[in-house]
């Protein structure tokens, strides 16, 4: 649909941009002024979505699920979406049950390994780790994180996970040790599932590395599609979230539950 006046717009649901997530301290800081945002646009603003859900105990992520649930809410189940950020995260949804977590790291990584050896803010289209060879002892050592086995809900921030265990390796066997890791830290997801998935949609920037997606499918050994695949917009997915997030909450609505965050 084509906006094109404030006039067509009856609300906002406006996330910001995740500075420091802690919820085991209890602090979760999202940049953005809500307020300053409806004075802009003379259109009501939905914000600061994470702040209740982390002072009442909840770890504040991920949030998209229950438009996850949405979504597939005519397909086989049990099915899981797969977001790949900055963090990879999961939904698993079977009937009544949805179960949400962090997987570990996502893109983040990678991209910054990307900018600082070849000056591009992302590994585009895998080619660097496409050129390279995954260490496999040392995703082994990364994979021996306590995070994983860790009962879900869970988050992380997206510094969580760095590169110092490939900081020995070449430009391009880190980007794929790196790549490797990602892939198989989201396999290790399925461990918390209670059955095995029909399938994993793809959604986030990582479905355009098809390095990861490559490793993905190697490491999930289940069938994976991407977003657009089933038909969704994959680049529009989470400002959807948040609008249909912005709904529920002005309908009084829970915008989580104890199995996502």
């Amino acid at each position: 649909m084509l906006f094109r006046s404030p006039a067509d717009v009856s609300l906002i649901g406006f996330h910001g941009q995740t500075i420091l997530h802690r919820p085991a301290a209890g602090r979760t800081w999202q940049i953005g002024d809500g307020a300053e945002l409806a004075r802009a646009t003379g259109i009501a603003v939905v914000n600061d979505f994470r702040s209740a859900d982390v002072a009442a105990g909840g770890q504040g992520a991920p949030l998209v699920p229950l438009y996850h649930r949405a979504l597939v809410s005519d397909f086989d189940k049990p099915v899981v979406v797969l977001n790949i950020g900055g963090v990879a995260n999961v939904t698993y949804i079977d009937d009544d049950l949805v179960l949400a977590f962090d997987t570990g790291p996502g893109n983040a990584p990678i991209d910054d390994w990307a900018f600082r050896h070849t000056g591009q803010p992302v590994d585009r289209d895998g080619k660097l780790a496409a050129s390279g060879r995954a260490d496999q002892a040392t995703v082994a050592a990364m994979l021996n994180n306590s995070f994983f086995a860790r009962t879900p809900p869970k988050s992380l921030d997206r510094l969580d996970f760095g590169t110092q265990a490939v900081e020995k390796l070449s430009a391009a066997d880190g980007a794929a040790t790196l790549t490797a890791f990602t892939a198989r830290s989201i396999a290790l997801a399925a461990e918390h599932f209670p059955h095995v998935p029909k399938r994993w949609i793809v959604c986030g920037g990582g479905r355009h590395n098809p390095a990861l997606m490559r490793d993905l499918r190697a490491s999930v050994r289940r069938t994976v599609v991407t977003a657009e695949e089933v038909g969704w917009r994959g680049d529009f997915l989470e400002a959807e979230a948040f609008a249909y997030l912005a709904v529920r909450s002005v309908k009084g609505l829970p915008l989580s539950l104890p199995t996502t965050t």
